[in-house]
């Protein structure tokens, strides 16, 4: 099974940028969807965006659509995902996740779309 570890998080100002890493092991990385979840706490994990197996489709939350941007580079089995004008409310735990569905579809966006998950790493917003 593939193993998930999250890297990058850190304290920011509002209005400033970040970016976090999720890297795979012990699986064929270009095999699975790559999401990224976000849970406050007292709140429920909620989807951020997520990315195609070839890179070429990405999705977004309404809330970070335009301010985030995700990549991957399946020759170093690492997804990114890259947080611009950041918010007090993007404050949270981020996660990502693999998914061994083919395609991007409306169920992305949900937690059952997926099938392994990392630790998590902090990204905290300072207002």
């Amino acid at each position: 099974q593939i193993k998930l570890v999250e890297s990058g998080g850190g304290l920011v100002q509002t209005g400033g940028s970040l970016t976090v890493s999720c890297a795979a092991s012990g699986g064929t990385f270009s095999r699975y969807i790559i999401g990224w979840f976000r849970q406050a706490p007292g709140k429920e994990r909620e989807f951020v965006a997520a990315i195609s197996r070839s890179g070429g489709v990405p999705l977004f939350a309404d809330s970070v659509e335009g301010r985030f941007r995700i990549s991957r580079d399946n020759a170093r089995n690492t997804v990114t995902l890259q947080m611009n004008n950041l918010l007090p409310e993007d404050t949270a735990a981020y996660f990502c996740a693999a998914s061994q569905q083919s395609a991007i579809t409306t169920d992305t966006m949900t937690r059952a779309f997926y099938d392994y998950w990392g630790q998590g790493t902090q990204v905290t917003v300072s207002s």
